[in-house]
Parts: structure tokens; C-alpha cells; sequence
């Protein structure tokens, strides 16, 4: 007896890379906020004791790239769990994976290699969700919520 075996045509990603997205938004987020929060709140002799490069830079500076963190975690979930403005999500990933490539530069001028893995990784990360948020999984907006597939 023949049997005719047909595998139903994907629309859309599946449930997996929109998981895995979800959990490298939720780390990210949780690891670029905290750090993020520490470098825009912390006084900078403190600060210095756990990130000798931030006595070497102005103040200002190092706030700054505490509040880009911390806005750019904002902008991996808020816009997914609103659902609203969806676009800035990748946009934010983006963002953080130009913070990463930056800060890999930074500390490969000033000798210091051995964070170089972290900022690979929390770079490949920032890569994966700005590339499956543009391309592969995009969120849904408000209009497109409410079609069916």
C-alpha cells in the first residue's frame, strides 16, 4: 500500500527561533541593563575598582555608555511585550552589537585581551537577535496581531 506523506508548508518561523530569540532578548537585556545601571549610577573611584578603563575616561563618557546600555535592553523587550513600534527591537540589538564591536576596539588598544570573549559573545548574541528580528522573526505590530494565518 502507497501512502502519500506531504509536510505542510511553513508560514512564518517556528515556535523555536522565536523561543530562542525571546531568551537571548531577556539575557541581553538583563545583563546590558545591569551593567548599564552600574556604570550610570556608581561613583567612578568605585566604579574604577571593578572596570580600571573608567578612571581613564571622562565621566561623562562612561555615564553615556551606561545610559545607551540600559535604553538599549529597554528597546530589546519593551516594544515585543507592548507591542508597539516592534522595528526597535532589532534596531536596539543593533546597537548593542556596535557597543560590543566599539568596546572589543577600546580594549584591544589598551592591551586588555583577556575581555575580549565577552564582548564576542554578548556581540554574537546582539547579531543573532538584530538578524532574526529583521529577517527570520520579526515582531508583530498592532495591526498584525489581529490577522490570521
Amino acid at each position: 500500500m502507497h501512502t502519500n506523506v506531504t509536510t505542510p508548508i511553513a508560514v512564518g518561523p517556528g515556535r523555536t527561533l522565536h523561543g530562542a530569540l525571546w531568551a537571548a532578548q531577556g539575557l541581553l537585556a538583563l545583563l546590558f541593563g545591569l551593567s548599564g545601571l552600574m556604570k550610570s549610577t556608581t561613583p567612578i573611584p568605585e566604579l574604577a575598582v571593578r572596570m580600571a578603563w573608567a578612571a581613564d575616561i571622562p565621566e561623562a563618557l562612561v555615564r553615556f555608555i551606561g545610559v545607551s546600555q540600559v535604553l538599549g535592553a529597554i528597546g530589546l523587550l519593551a516594544p515585543g511585550l507592548l507591542q508597539r513600534a516592534p522595528r526597535l527591537t532589532p534596531l536596539a540589538a543593533a546597537g548593542l552589537l556596535l557597543t560590543m564591536l566599539m568596546a572589543a576596539a577600546f580594549h584591544v588598544s589598551r592591551g586588555e585581551l583577556s575581555v575580549l570573549p565577552t564582548n564576542l559573545a554578548l556581540g554574537s548574541l546582539a547579531s543573532f537577535v538584530a538578524w532574526g528580528r529583521f529577517r527570520k522573526a520579526p515582531l508583530a505590530g498592532p495591526a498584525q496581531r489581529f490577522t490570521s494565518t
